[in-house]
């Protein structure tokens, strides 16, 4: 399978089906804010128009670094079936320069131990040691500088 040809603002609503399949399996798939004239959702869709890949974005202070206009990135995930086809890279690429359009200078997550990798790839280091998100599992606080223009 190939990586998805488009990346699009989608509603939150879009993101709830591959959110809750992926991520919130047993728990609320919506989360606080999502709703937020601020907050940021993106999809990758496959040409067929199947959503494949969902990340949330919304400014939001960053414990570990000082920033200007920092925004947490949260939600990302991709089925299962596109893993290692660039989809998700697209995703989080599209999201950041997006965020560097708009001024943010800064991006910050909570990534699941298994992802480490995935976001040091896209140029993110992890700030923190190891820690437990209660329902979730282990976690790394990362974050991501952006060029202020």
């Amino acid at each position: 399978m190939t990586a998805p040809a488009v990346i699009e603002q989608v509603a939150a609503a879009a993101t709830h089906p591959l959110r809750a399949a992926v991520l919130r399996q047993g728990r609320p798939v919506e989360i606080e804010g999502d709703d937020d004239p601020t907050t940021l959702h993106l999809a990758a869709r496959l040409p067929s128009g199947e959503v494949v890949g969902v990340v949330r974005l919304h400014p939001q202070a960053c414990a570990w670094r000082p920033a200007q206009r920092p925004w947490q990135l949260r939600a990302m995930a991709t089925d299962p079936t596109v893993r290692g086809t660039g989809a998700g890279r697209a995703l989080v690429s599209d999201a950041l320069a997006r965020l560097a359009a708009a001024g943010a200078d800064l991006v910050w997550c909570e990534a699941r131990v298994t992802a480490v990798g995935f976001y040091q790839r896209l140029g993110f280091v992890v700030v923190t040691d190891e820690f437990e998100v209660p329902m979730v599992g282990p976690h790394h606080g990362m974050v991501v500088g952006l060029p202020v223009s």
